[in-house]
């Protein structure tokens, strides 16, 4: 098992966000978290990336446990995360961009060889190379966020919310790359409010609502189950 998490509960203060959550990802998935706003969605792959600390429960990598520990060193584990927002560094170029992603990589050649396998998944970025950060377009910069993430070549790429504010044509670029990124070997766990395309190409998922998981299994029985249609599929 890749990823295995063990009654996490993590608080904001006095708010309890994750009361007891137990999920996990096996090598090669892409599984979602799914759930309304305030559901804990994000503050679950906070805590995995290490900016949170759990009161109690356990997260395993590998077979390693990283519950507490630092979030530089969970990077070099093999977590990476691409957050919510973005949070792109706008005054610095394309390139710095993704130089940033790669600080806890040390071999010049190795990064370069990374910058061009993200310039494969996103020829925009290579267009864009010289241009600074803050004056791309939203997708571009989630195009950005993304390949800084797989700078630090992760086993795990954490995704939250990447289709936020995009266009549907974006959408559906951004999950196509989504998928590519799987099929080139890294696991995904992603965070999604748009269920459909969420479900459509995740291995497994699961359902988180206020601070618990409420359902899980196959994505395609996910999306199939009457409440999630009703809940977040308009159906």
């Amino acid at each position: 098992m890749l990823l295995d998490v063990k009654d996490l509960n993590v608080y904001y203060g006095a708010i309890h966000a994750l009361q007891g959550i137990s999920f996990s990802v096996e090598e090669g998935e892409i599984v979602s978290l799914i759930g309304a706003n305030g559901a804990g969605k994000s503050t679950t792959l906070r805590t995995i990336s290490g900016l949170l600390r759990p009161r109690a429960g356990a997260i395993h990598f590998k077979d390693q446990d990283i519950t507490f520990t630092p979030a530089e060193q969970i990077v070099r584990l093999g977590i990476s995360q691409v957050p919510e927002g973005r949070k792109i560094f706008a005054p610095l170029t394309v390139k710095e961009n993704l130089l940033m992603g790669a600080y806890t990589r040390s071999d010049a050649q190795e990064i370069q060889d990374s910058m061009e396998r993200v310039f494969t998944s996103f020829p925009r970025l290579k267009e864009r190379i010289s241009q600074l950060g803050g004056t791309l377009s939203g997708g571009e910069q989630q195009m950005l966020a993304t390949g800084r993430g797989l700078m630090s070549r992760p086993s795990l790429l954490l995704m939250d919310e990447p289709s936020m504010g995009l266009s549907p044509i974006l959408v559906e670029e951004i999950f196509r790359i989504i998928k590519e990124i799987n099929s080139q070997g890294t696991s995904i766990l992603l965070v999604e409010q748009n269920a459909l395309m969420a479900l459509s190409v995740a291995n497994r998922a699961y359902v988180l609502e206020t601070g618990r998981i409420v359902l899980s299994g196959d994505a395609r029985e996910v999306a199939e189950n009457p409440q999630v249609k009703a809940a977040y599929l308009g159906v």
